[in-house]
């Protein structure tokens, strides 16, 4: 035994006489020396045996026992392996790999419960926008952070809200205009037929001024549902237009319109894609505004040309001139202006132009000198913008 040195695990006892004599290390585990049988079973061992036992306390141990007889002495030596160390590895790697578990476990349980949060955030500002949201007021935004789907997600919300904004916001215009100038012309009628007579003189200027109120409501009512129905997809019926041969028709049909010095300044050579009779209705409501602001022996003139691929029309007049105060609220709904001349219409004309050149992507410019003329051009792409097509292409579906 004092030339050997055993490995972990493994024990060296010696047996003399059936009694336990010695062991390497001196310490061997509790779990064999505590078991008498197995050590008086080695004891009584006569042949070389190899074998396996669990011991009382569940230790599982290998063994390799050699008798050895010296006359009236017999001793065993005994080489055992003990797996007790062996578990207590296994027991504390399974400890440790638990300890290691519960904490990435904590640590991801913590993350989550952060990305939860923030992806809670803006749901909840969703519901809470939701909530808050009344025909009075549609002008509550979520902000948009990031680029993700919840991002996505409120983006499309916010263009929900914007929508329904805009479709709230034109129906509300749509009774406050319709109520401000239907109040007057229905004032009048009301009280000519109040004041009826038996005269049949009279009673003919009665139906005549009375029919001519009608009509005008009846104007008045068709442009407002232009104006309604330029904010809806359906709006355009779009196809491939000729600006040369659509500029010359609409030079002829302008000639009847009124006495004037009219004139064809310019033809374009190109085609566009767009709604043939709206731009039609466009450049005829600009040629009657001209007639309007200016008299008998004036130039109007008309003309189109194709400039940076952009297309324009124009209606030019050496009328009255339009007053700087005023060329931006010439555009708006019931707007007139200030220069003394009224026409008989309720100041939608232009706004219906400006409806019609933005729903074909295009703007409205105007040019204007007091005394010396206004000139009002269309400007429009060659192709509408992509959402334009789209919404042609829906309103079909």
């Amino acid at each position: 035994m004092s030339r050997n040195f055993p490995d972990d695990n493994e024990f060296f006892i010696a047996l003399l006489n059936g009694e336990f004599y010695k062991s390497d290390p001196k310490i061997i585990p509790e779990s064999i020396y505590s078991d008498s049988q197995l050590l008086e079973y080695w004891a009584q061992l006569t042949l070389p045996t190899q074998d396996k036992q669990i011991t009382p306390s569940g230790t599982l141990v290998y063994y390799l026992a050699e008798p050895v007889i010296r006359g009236k002495n017999h001793g065993v030596m005994v080489v055992v392996h003990s797996t007790a160390l062996e578990h207590q590895e296994v027991n504390e790697a399974i400890f440790l790999i638990i300890q290691v578990m519960l904490v990435v476990l904590a640590i991801v349980s913590l993350l989550a419960w952060v990305v939860a949060g923030r992806l809670i955030v803006p749901l909840r500002l969703l519901t809470e926008t939701a909530r808050s949201i009344s025909e009075s007021d549609l002008r509550r935004r979520i902000p948009v952070k990031g680029s993700d789907e919840i991002a996505e997600l409120t983006v499309t919300f916010n263009e929900m809200l914007e929508r329904l904004e805009t479709a709230f916001s034109s129906q509300r215009d749509f009774i406050n205009d319709a109520s401000h100038e239907l109040r007057t012309p229905i004032t009048i009628i009301r009280g000519h037929l109040e004041l009826l007579s038996d005269d049949p003189e009279e009673r003919q200027e009665t139906i005549e001024l009375v029919t001519d109120e009608l009509d005008r409501m009846n104007r008045f009512v068709d442009d407002l549902l232009l104006l309604a129905k330029a904010e809806q997809p359906d709006f355009l019926n779009l196809e491939t237009v000729d600006i040369g041969a659509l500029t010359v028709e609409l030079y002829a049909k302008t000639q009847a319109l009124a006495v004037r010095d009219w004139r064809l300044e310019a033809v374009a050579s190109c085609r566009i894609v767009a709604d043939r009779q709206r731009l039609t209705q466009a450049i005829m409501n600009l040629a009657v505004n001209a007639t309007q602001h200016t008299k008998e022996g004036d130039v109007i003139a008309l003309g189109s040309a194709l400039i940076k691929n952009r297309v324009r029309l124009w209606v030019r007049d050496t009328g009255e001139g339009i007053k700087p105060k005023d060329r931006k609220r010439i555009f708006q709904r019931f707007a007139r202006g200030s220069n003394g001349r009224r026409s008989d219409g309720a100041g939608l004309g232009l706004a219906i132009v400006q409806a019609i050149a933005v729903a074909h992507g295009g703007t409205i410019k105007l040019f204007s000198r007091p005394k010396g003329g206004s000139t009002f051009t269309l400007v429009l792409p060659l192709e509408p913008p992509q959402e334009v097509l789209v919404n042609e292409q829906n309103s079909y579906c």
